[in-house]
């Protein structure tokens, strides 16, 4: 009777650990700035993460999806790193995410590398951050990805001579040689690639050179939020659209977080980039609900909001599969051949760099109502990051 109830207490026991483990929550430290300037970074890709959590339950495989939120009050790669290895050695992450600068995700990959945590970047742009852990897999996008058919669309109108503007760091300088490879093959001129600081940037002196050397267009790139902002209020001040000298770039430019700040300045700018928050499908109308929904001061979704929300999707396919066993390795060959239905459209993940394919769209501002948005004109199917 003794032994018998001794194993019976051991099998209640062992079932009754089993079920507590079953319990424990899917860990995902997120790393991005959530103060100082670039605040939106942080807030968007949060906001994408919970409008995924909205839509699908914040219970995968039994287990709870847990976000744990740290600030880096970025661009500042060494506070970053510092958090990255806090959250796998302390925290016990099953995850690292977010990632809204490259610099902090380059500063992060050796983090993951060493302690075989998958690394899903949600917005860091430039080609490389792929490149330095296997353990990184990227649901963003590339500035080449985006940069380079624009090149395209500006030489099919017309535009023969650019000058061209990034700010610089590594996503700028891959936005500028993309689109300047990429035109020039097509016998384009870029008369002239002037790179500006990242920070406290004073745009107007950069702006008025601009205008002086006369081109067709200016290929801008600078980071979205309120560099966007404060760029194009130099642009519109120093006299650019009544030359006829018309902006163009990747969508960091007219970033859905700040059009309705730009304002007027902002109509009629083409850019190409791979989200709308205007964009016409029942993914996205489901994903701006969700997410004005968890997040109604951020007033809509923007790409790096999209970022979180398809990172939150692939995270969750890992956990379907593997269940308590988040094992680094076989998650990054779940990743790797990931197929997804997304707010943007169709996007999957190039096994061979761990970098997404996606749809590039064409989109110009228009105002509807008392809102201005970015209207999908035209698009460039299935591009994988041209930059690798």
């Amino acid at each position: 009777m003794g032994r018998s109830f001794a194993r019976l207490a051991a099998a209640a026991a062992g079932f009754a650990a089993a079920l507590a483990f079953a319990q424990e929550p899917v860990k995902i430290g997120v790393i991005a700035p959530f103060t100082g300037p670039a605040a939106g970074f942080g807030k968007e890709i949060e906001a994408g993460m919970r409008a995924w959590m909205k839509i699908h339950g914040d219970t995968v495989a039994g287990r709870k999806m847990q976000l744990l939120i740290r600030d880096t009050g970025g661009p500042n790669p060494d506070v970053a790193k510092r958090l990255a290895q806090e959250l796998v050695t302390r925290d016990k992450v099953d995850f690292l995410a977010g990632f809204g600068y490259t610099p902090e995700a380059l500063a992060s990959a050796p983090i993951a590398t060493e302690a075989k945590t998958p690394m899903i970047v949600m917005n860091a742009a430039s080609s490389v951050v792929t490149t330095r852990s296997p353990y990184i897999a990227r649901f963003s996008m590339t500035l080449p990805q985006v940069s380079a058919p624009m090149a395209t669309w500006a030489w099919k109108n017309g535009i023969r001579k650019v000058y061209s503007l990034v700010t610089d760091f590594a996503p700028g300088i891959d936005s500028e040689t993309a689109f300047k490879t990429a035109f020039t093959a097509l016998g384009g001129q870029v008369i002239d690639a002037v790179r500006m600081p990242l920070r406290n940037p004073d745009y107007a002196p950069y702006v008025q050179r601009a205008k002086d050397a006369k081109p067709d267009a200016l290929f801008i790139f600078v980071p979205a939020g309120q560099d966007a902002v404060a760029f194009m209020k130099a642009f519109e001040e120093r006299g650019l659209a009544k030359e006829g000298i018309k902006p163009i770039g990747p969508g960091d430019l007219t970033d859905d977080y700040v059009l309705n700040s730009i304002g007027d300045p902002v109509l009629g700018v083409i850019t190409t980039h791979h989200y709308s928050a205007a964009h016409d499908s029942p993914e996205n109308k489901a994903f701006v609900a969700a997410f004005h929904a968890v997040a109604p001061e951020l007033g809509r979704p923007n790409f790096m909001g999209v970022g979180g929300y398809d990172g939150m999707a692939a995270i969750a396919e890992v956990v379907k599969r593997l269940g308590n066993s988040i094992d680094g390795d076989k998650a990054m060959e779940i990743l790797k051949t990931l197929k997804l239905d997304s707010p943007r459209g169709p996007i999957s993940i190039d096994p061979a760099t761990r970098d997404i394919v996606q749809t590039v769209y064409v989109r110009k501002v228009e105002k509807r109502g008392n809102e201005y948005w970015n209207v999908e004109f035209d698009k460039f199917p299935d591009v994988k990051d041209p930059g690798k």
